[in-house]
């Protein structure tokens, strides 16, 4: 999958030079002119470890957390304090880990955000359904969350026990959410999984709209290299199989597709923490993607607390990207709504998309990966699919590459991709 990978990086950036992550360091940010700015924040906390999940996160200890908090605090206005007076930002979202077992200092956190940055499009927070009662949520919403992520994977007792989460409370969950207002009720959902077919992902889909999601995502299963599941990967004729099906099926009953595996009810609906021209990242292993550069900070609690002690940021790695190099980023994570603006290229770049790939977009045309109506490029089902399956190769040659390396060393010295 490597070779993959490796060529279609080589043909798209027209050169042999990988993407180079070293142990840089910045202590100046250069955010001050990057529009569309969107801000992450991690907690890693869980009160169990689940095996499929890839994500950095660390059994929740109550003081550990506290002391983790503290440094996030000071990390954010070791940032923001960069700038003289508030810059304004999309939005900000609270990822981990389990952000719901922080709820009574999301207020101060949001506090420190607030004294640098002012939110122009909402507040969204991850969270377990364990972590959906009243209480929580009306803590998160005092604390001015907007949007909440639930991460179901799925309400049937087989795929439950397959990744090992303890069955969902559905009338437990459906009445704390008809108590509680957000503009966004999102669920997370997996699909792949094996033995799973589409009357199981419609039979989910349809529980979560009864239950008072306006929105769900389906992300596909990965068999990342370093986690402990033994989940086996579906293959991929029945994968895109179950791909197309729940597309359909969501848009014969009128939901808005918002990007590849994400469905809405109302245009509003929306939750998309990556989706962003730019982003600023705090909290072990966040990232953050700038005009040139990207940066990723260090997985580990313990070492990530140290270096905030020292008045340091905890930048683990830092990316300098070549300017093809920075347009792939670009339209990889663009296309992931399903849609790239040409227009919105040129005036990000500076140069016609037509100008840089314009062959290729042609030939995804004649290959009827994609559509073009005026300067939008749109991804047919085929074209959803296969970008899919290529996002595959992407995060088991790229993302589970790193993330393994930084789960071992707090600060490698380098890692070529």
């Amino acid at each position: 999958m490597s070779i993959i990978t490796d060529l279609t990086r080589m043909w798209l950036t027209r050169s042999a030079k990988p993407f180079l992550f070293q142990n840089e360091y910045d202590q100046q940010l250069p955010f001050s002119q990057c529009e569309g700015l969107g801000l992450y924040v991690h907690i890693p906390f869980c009160r169990e470890l689940c095996g499929f999940c890839p994500y950095c996160k660390v059994q929740y200890d109550r003081a550990v957390c506290d002391r983790y908090l503290d440094r996030l605090i000071q990390e954010i206005h070791l940032v923001g304090g960069q700038l003289p007076g508030r810059k304004r930002v999309t939005s900000l979202y609270f990822g981990g880990g389990t952000p719901a077992l922080a709820a009574g200092r999301l207020k101060e956190v949001m506090e420190a955000i607030e004294a640098h940055f002012i939110i122009t499009e909402g507040v969204g927070v991850e969270l377990h359904p364990e972590d959906v009662v009243p209480s929580v949520l009306r803590i998160l919403r005092d604390a001015g969350v907007t949007r909440i992520s639930i991460g179901v994977q799925s309400f049937q007792r087989k795929f439950q026990g397959l990744l090992g989460r303890r069955p969902v409370d559905l009338p437990a969950l459906r009445e704390a959410l008809s108590q509680v207002h957000f503009e966004t009720v999102s669920m997370d959902f997996i699909f792949a999984l094996p033995g799973q077919d589409l009357e199981d992902l419609e039979m989910d889909l349809e529980t979560a709209f009864q239950a008072g999601a306006n929105h769900v995502a389906i992300y596909p299963f990965i068999d990342f290299t370093f986690t402990s599941s033994t989940v086996q990967a579906m293959g991929k004729g029945e994968k895109r199989a179950l791909l197309d099906g729940i597309t359909r099926w969501c848009l014969d009953r009128g939901y808005i597709r918002s990007s590849l595996w994400t469905f809405a009810k109302e245009q509003d609906a929306v939750y998309s923490s990556m989706t962003r021209d730019h982003f600023l990242g705090f909290g072990c292993s966040a990232a953050t993607l700038l005009r040139d550069q990207f940066k990723i900070n260090t997985f580990s609690v313990e070492e990530y607390c140290r270096r905030i002690d020292e008045g340091k940021l905890p930048t683990s790695l830092t990316l300098r990207f070549s300017l093809r190099q920075r347009m792939v980023y670009y339209l990889f994570w663009t296309a992931y709504s399903t849609e790239v603006d040409a227009g919105a290229f040129e005036q990000f770049f500076g140069v016609p998309l037509k100008k840089m790939y314009g062959m290729e977009l042609r030939l995804a045309q004649w290959m009827g990966l994609v559509t073009r109506r005026d300067e939008r490029y749109s991804m047919t089902l085929k074209g959803a699919f296969y970008y899919h399956y290529y996002e595959n190769f992407y995060t088991l040659a790229y993302i589970d590459k790193m993330w393994g390396v930084l789960r071992n060393e707090a600060f490698p010295e380098k890692i070529e991709l």
